[in-house]
């Protein structure tokens, strides 16, 4: 998924910097450059492509909020505000990637989720609601070069892909049988050291933030082009509680994302063995 940065430069060198909810980050996106016949004393015609803009809004927030007692600190060798800070801090983390993952599968181009998808093809079967695909370690390997050969039918560059998978999913990979080592871009067998790497020009990623319904599981793929993220935490306090002896703290963490390119990321509902 491609994570914007927190600002993000606009037209004269200017930046937009997010401080609250409603505020608007401007993504610039890449033209389709037109491709013609050449031929010996062709006059060449000279576009202008134009890079448009994709408004994207900080529409979402997350927040915590705990109380720290001063009895608890002085008897505790920890530091105790830190530590739960820094522990709110991953949740929050968890929580913005489990709303994303969940949002996502929703917006992807339907030429590349279901029973037919393929632009090209159509027959390749990457699992529906009503029947899901049943990944193995048997056949895991050729469930990511499915994953592939959907955006290769949709012409996506095949650098910088990316796919999202539950840990289990992940652990058929290592149980899987793979006798070329180079598969994973690494010089040892993913069954000897655990480093998943790249598979099928994919790099792979573990996730418990998984869109999850029952036992089906909807794992996502794409390219970098096709999602844009931006978040901010815009608050961070702490103040003495007016009621005990102790501190409020409390953060909050905006954040917003857009899929600029549907066609570069499709969605797959498995089960797992």
């Amino acid at each position: 998924m491609d994570k914007e940065p927190r600002t993000k430069p606009l037209a004269g060198g200017n930046k937009t910097e997010i401080k609250n909810m409603g505020d608007k980050v401007i993504i610039r996106t890449v033209p389709s450059i037109a491709i013609s016949n050449y031929s010996k004393g062709t006059t060449l015609t000279y576009e202008e492509p134009e890079s448009a803009n994709v408004e994207l809004t900080i529409d979402q927030g997350k927040s915590f909020a705990f109380k720290t007692k001063d009895i608890d600190r002085i008897q505790s060798d920890l530091k105790l505000m830190d530590e739960w800070s820094n522990d709110a801090s991953e949740q929050m983390k968890i929580s913005i990637d489990s709303d994303i993952l969940a949002a996502i599968p929703a917006t992807v181009a339907a030429a590349n989720a279901g029973a037919t998808a393929g632009a090209i093809s159509g027959d390749i079967n990457l699992g529906t609601d009503a029947t899901p695909l049943a990944v193995t370690s048997t056949n895991i390997l050729n469930v990511l070069v499915d994953y592939g050969t959907v955006l290769d039918e949709q012409n996506i560059p095949e650098s910088q892909r990316w796919v999202v998978m539950p840990a289990k999913m992940c652990g058929l990979v290592k149980k899987s049988d793979l006798k070329d080592a180079s598969l994973s871009g690494d010089g040892t067998s993913i069954m000897r050291n655990g480093r998943l790497g790249m598979i099928d020009r994919f790099t792979l990623y573990s996730s418990n933030s998984v869109k999850k319904t029952g036992t089906e599981y909807d794992v996502m793929f794409g390219h970098k082009s096709a999602l844009t993220f931006a978040a901010q935490a815009t608050e961070m306090e702490s103040l003495r509680d007016p009621n005990d002896f102790g501190d409020l703290v409390r953060g909050l963490n905006v954040f917003g994302h857009e899929t600029i390119k549907p066609d570069a990321m499709g969605t797959s509902r498995v089960t797992i063995a």
